[in-house]
């Protein structure tokens, strides 16, 4: 048993020495920079589609050929916007296929569909 005590005590010896050892810390004085993270969020433009083939730019009534020049010129701000997209339910989707072609020839790459949640449409 004194055996197994002497050699503990080397062993806990030699850590407490090589500890100091392993750590290779080098000091360096690094310059200190004063930056925030931008948090620009970008716009979102609402486009309404209704059924009979009408669009709404932010609740504007357009004609399809002032869709595709404000949807070029919104793809030319930064950030660019993103598209929500908000259609009756009673839209063909051969519709919805073009719109979203046009956007994305537009330069607009980021579209969502905007819905109403299910309970809502009950009451």
């Amino acid at each position: 048993m004194i055996p197994l005590i002497d050699v503990m005590l080397v062993l806990l010896t030699i850590f407490i020495v090589a500890a100091p050892l392993l750590t290779h810390a080098v000091k360096i004085d690094l310059p200190a920079a004063d930056s925030a993270v931008a948090n620009v969020k970008p716009d979102t433009i609402q486009l309404g589609i209704k059924a009979d083939g009408r669009f709404f730019w932010n609740g504007v009534d357009m004609a399809g050929a002032e869709l595709e020049t404000s949807m070029r010129e919104a793809a030319r701000r930064e950030p660019r916007p993103e598209l929500h997209i908000q259609a009756d339910s009673a839209t063909p989707y051969g519709m919805l296929a073009r719109v979203m072609a046009l956007a994305s020839r537009a330069g607009l790459e980021k579209i969502g569909f905007v819905s109403k949640p299910e309970a809502d449409e009950q009451g």
